[in-house]
């Protein structure tokens, strides 16, 4: 039987119906496609984030505790030194006095001197002085492990002397490096700047100056 054009028309009419909602449900579900993939992805750019501040809260509490152990530790190193410093200082002061009175002829000796005058402060291990015919003073430092930086320190106390005491103005002042070990170099370069060099060894105070040493009068 022959198609006639009405039928003609309502079969065109219901492929083009059929290609349309084909087409919506094409885009339908490329939508849910899409929106799945930017759920997915926000999700894990959430967890990759959340992953990130646990990783950033981890490292910084390690970083803090870190810096506490590290204050911790050296308070501790600080505590020791002064403690080590304090005791070579009383292990030398009884032979330190001896050579003082017997070799240089100190009248006074005081251990662990300290003065604040004018907003300044000067701290001195020991100062020995005798007035008279030998009118002088000496200044000595006593450090475990001495190093350039024990030679300028002197010097430097030596150079404000006269500012903190000057009732000993018109005194000759002398300086005496002690320690309990010197290297060579070291010990050279402090007998070049005129100052005596001591050895704290076996608990005893021993001078160690040549003798044709002449020291420095600051």
């Amino acid at each position: 039987m022959a198609t006639t054009a009405d039928e003609v028309w309502a079969l065109l009419g219901q492929l083009i119906e059929s290609q349309k909602e084909s087409r919506q449900e094409t885009e339908r579900q490329m939508r849910e496609s899409h929106q799945e993939t930017e759920r997915q992805m926000r999700e894990s750019r959430q967890e990759t984030e959340r992953q990130m501040r646990e990783s950033r809260q981890e490292v910084d509490r390690e970083l803090k505790a870190l810096s506490k152990q590290t204050q911790e530790l050296g308070k501790q190193i600080g505590g020791l030194g002064k403690k080590f410093g304090s005791f070579t200082e009383g292990l030398a002061l009884p032979s330190m006095e001896r050579i003082l009175q017997k070799q240089f002829g100190m009248e006074i000796i005081s251990p662990s001197v300290r003065v604040s005058k004018a907003g300044g402060h000067m701290e001195i291990d020991v100062l020995a002085y005798a007035n008279g015919d030998i009118n002088t003073a000496y200044v000595v430092e006593v450090k475990s492990h001495p190093r350039e930086e024990s030679i300028t320190q002197l010097k430097t106390l030596l150079q404000k002397f006269r500012v903190f005491f000057p009732e000993h103005s018109n005194k000759k002042l002398r300086g005496i490096l002690a320690a309990v070990d010197w290297s060579e170099d070291l010990k050279e370069q402090v007998l070049k700047e005129g100052l005596y060099v001591a050895r704290i060894h076996d608990e005893v105070f021993e001078l160690e100056t040549p003798q044709d040493f002449q020291p420095r009068e600051w």
